[in-house]
């Protein structure tokens, strides 16, 4: 169950995003040239970010980094559905999103990879990347619902929060003997 958690306010927000930009106003192209491909751009810079955190600092450490950032630019959002059609700040909510998701997805692909056994890596890990997104898929997809009662900024409010329980799940985790907060740093 608690990998099914970890990405769960990114996930659930990320199902109904590009509805969100088309009600802003923001064409098909420019999503496509901001979301899409600057987004992907930012994930790839990201993931090298999150390994190399990961490598000096520990994998929980950026598991914590990772799950706090991806709730609170979820909070970004918030702004952009305040500032409406405006490019400069899909630039930064994208930025800032896809960097802490590939950040945050560098440090988890490590974590599972610790959790895999040698002789079964390749079953347990698409196990475990199954129920990541699981959970999150099912409430995403509420989201329309969620977004039609409360609008994008409440919504956008209760995806960061959902990471909250996420971060107490690390704690708890990092607290464990066996991981510890210097799980694979420092050699």
């Amino acid at each position: 169950m608690r990998v099914g958690l970890y990405r769960v306010s990114d996930i659930v927000l990320g199902v109904i995003s590009n509805v969100f930009y088309q009600d802003l106003g923001f064409s098909k192209s420019e999503i496509a040239s901001v979301v899409k491909t600057f987004g992907l751009l930012m994930t790839i810079v990201g993931g090298f970010m999150g390994g190399l955190l990961s490598m000096r600092f520990g994998v929980i450490r950026v598991l914590m980094l990772g799950g706090f950032l991806s709730a609170v630019t979820n909070l970004l959002f918030m702004v952009l559905a305040a500032k409406g059609h405006d490019i400069t700040w899909l630039y930064i909510v994208i930025s800032a999103d896809n960097l802490s998701a590939g950040i945050a997805s560098a440090a988890f692909v490590a974590f599972l990879s610790s959790l895999t056994n040698i002789s079964f890596t390749a079953t347990q890990y698409a196990i475990f990347t199954s129920l990541m997104t699981f959970l999150p898929k099912v409430l995403g997809g509420y989201s329309g619902t969620m977004v039609d009662s409360m609008g994008y900024p409440k919504f956008f409010l209760v995806t960061a929060l959902m990471g909250i329980p996420v971060l107490a799940l690390i704690i708890y985790i990092g607290r464990r003997k066996h991981f510890s907060f210097k799980l694979m740093s420092d050699g």
